[in-house]
């Protein structure tokens, strides 16, 4: 991994690792830079969602880029190889069968199957993801991309209101205690050929299409002029959006973008396999 990394730096407690690497990034360090804490007091999600772990129980991690080499239109591709080390390296490390770890779009990671016990539609909830930008199109554009995932979190510590529909690798792999620092450099090996594909030009649609765990299910779209139930049909591997069945349009689907949306939710159990 030598010269991968511009900075990397690890943190016991600080209120937000995007914080810290956006300073970063402000100050001039170039990228790829990666800060990880222990504890976050002001973690966040989309929509200004607070993200709670306890001390030591979760993997908290921001990297910060300087992507002149991406158009701006494909920025959305970071998070998504992000995601795809992540859930990779989950599985490895984890010992949990591969296809456990899903994508459930925009931004989370999730455990599908036997793995998920009785959560909603047969999925929990295992990780969040954050990016954030300033810049594109400028001279100086910077993305941080944060990821949040609950790792050596007993289940049975798991609070009341979140035990529902929320889990973590511990849980998914019975209750086997599971390397925060394994899981971090497996995370690693498996980012830097996606992030070097991916200045190359090559981003692996295919398998982040077949990670997403909405593809043939009906979810609920919240936005903040209301919510519809659809069916979605799959992901747009050139915009990133979600692409669902609409009788209304010519086509029969249209494509709904992250903006638009407050948050999904899936509105049916899995089928047979999913």
């Amino acid at each position: 991994m030598t010269g991968f990394f511009a900075r990397r730096e690890r943190f016991e407690r600080v209120g937000s690792t995007n914080d810290v690497v956006r300073e970063w990034l402000a100050a001039g360090t170039l990228e790829v830079c990666l800060a990880v804490a222990d504890e976050q007091t002001a973690g966040r999600g989309r929509s200004g969602r607070r993200w709670i772990a306890p001390p030591g129980a979760a993997l908290l991690l921001s990297l910060g880029f300087r992507p002149a080499w991406l158009e701006p239109r494909d920025v959305w591709r970071l998070p998504a190889v992000i995601s795809l080390a992540m859930a990779d390296a989950a599985e490895t490390v984890a010992q949990l069968d591969p296809g456990t770890v899903r994508l459930k779009w925009p931004n989370d990671l999730a455990v599908a199957g036997a793995a998920a016990g009785d959560g909603p539609g047969g999925l929990r909830k295992l990780a969040g993801v954050l990016g954030e930008t300033d810049g594109l199109g400028s001279d100086d554009p910077r993305a941080v991309v944060g990821l949040g995932i609950n790792v050596d979190w007993p289940p049975e510590s798991i609070p009341t209101e979140l035990a529902g529909t929320m889990t973590s690798l511990r849980a998914a792999a019975d209750g086997r205690a599971i390397s925060r620092e394994a899981l971090l450099e497996a995370f690693v090996a498996r980012l830097e050929p996606g992030i070097v594909a991916l200045r190359a030009g090559h981003f692996d649609a295919a398998r982040w299409s077949e990670r997403q765990v909405t593809t043939g299910r009906m979810v609920r779209l919240e936005a903040p002029t209301g919510g519809e139930t659809v069916r979605a049909l799959g992901v747009d591997s050139s915009t990133g959006a979600l692409i669902v069945a609409d009788p209304a349009a010519a086509t029969g689907a249209r494509h709904v973008v992250v903006g638009e949306i407050t948050h999904v939710r899936l509105a049916e159990p899995a089928a047979a396999g999913v």
